[in-house]
């Protein structure tokens, strides 16, 4: 495994689930990690429970906010852009905030993290950004327009930012998860996670680790080949 010893990763949406586990095996790999979020209490227990972990509070809606938790986290080798909400609704009856509160926070607050850490990584040389997309980005899903607009919306973002930055020996990557045992899938019921395993050719859900691993492997040395490319941590079930 990779070791990170003198690298800086920088995680959003890292108080719980595909974040925290993001930056567990960061840490794991030997990267100094900054947890971020809202919620102050989760990601303060959060960091208490990873080593070489600090928190920070953003949010991902105000460029100030940004701004101020970038500038409290120095130079940033690795970025994780997780954090993510959604307000599902059909498209017909979606209120306008709805809609730009979920690309404010999914893509905008990605796009605006990006330019943060962006100088320190030019004049580097060198730098790692994995943007959390979702399987939706690639399928679609009906009822969540503003979700799946700003998922796909990463991926493009992710594709051109890769042939923008590569000659200065920065990856940009992009990590599309599939159905995950998170907080957000444990409120579904048994009828619907049979049918969404009926289409997962491998029969499970994935676990947070199987996308912290996917993660991890692209903010490694190892991965320096591989740019502007969507990795599925999918069980299958878009191919």
């Amino acid at each position: 495994m990779t070791n990170m010893t003198n690298r800086t990763a920088f995680v959003t949406g890292a108080s719980r689930g595909i974040g925290r586990a993001c930056a567990q095996a960061l840490s794991d790999a030997g990267a100094r990690v900054i947890l971020a979020a809202r919620d102050a209490k989760k990601l303060e227990e959060a960091a208490m429970q990873i080593p070489r972990a600090t928190c920070v509070a953003i949010d991902l809606t105000s460029p100030e906010s940004i701004k101020e938790a970038f500038s409290k986290a120095g130079k940033v080798d690795i970025l994780v852009n997780n954090a993510g909400i959604t307000k599902d609704g059909l498209a017909m009856r979606m209120k306008k905030e709805d809609w730009d509160a979920v690309l404010a926070t999914n893509l905008t607050g990605a796009f605006l993290a990006i330019q943060q850490v962006l100088p320190s990584m030019l004049k580097e040389r060198w730098g790692r950004i994995i943007n959390i997309s979702s399987i939706v980005g690639e399928t679609g899903n009906p009822g969540q327009s503003n979700y799946v607009a700003s998922k796909a919306g990463l991926i493009g973002l992710t594709k051109s930012l890769a042939q923008e930055i590569a000659s200065r020996t920065i990856t940009v990557n992009a990590v599309a998860p599939g159905f995950i045992e998170t907080d957000m899938t444990a409120v579904l019921s048994d009828d619907v996670k049979n049918t969404l395993l009926a289409h997962i050719p491998l029969k499970r859900f994935g676990k947070v680790e199987d996308v912290a691993a996917a993660v991890r492997f692209l903010a490694s040395e190892e991965a320096g080949y591989i740019t502007g490319h969507v990795l599925d941590v999918n069980g299958g079930m878009y191919m």
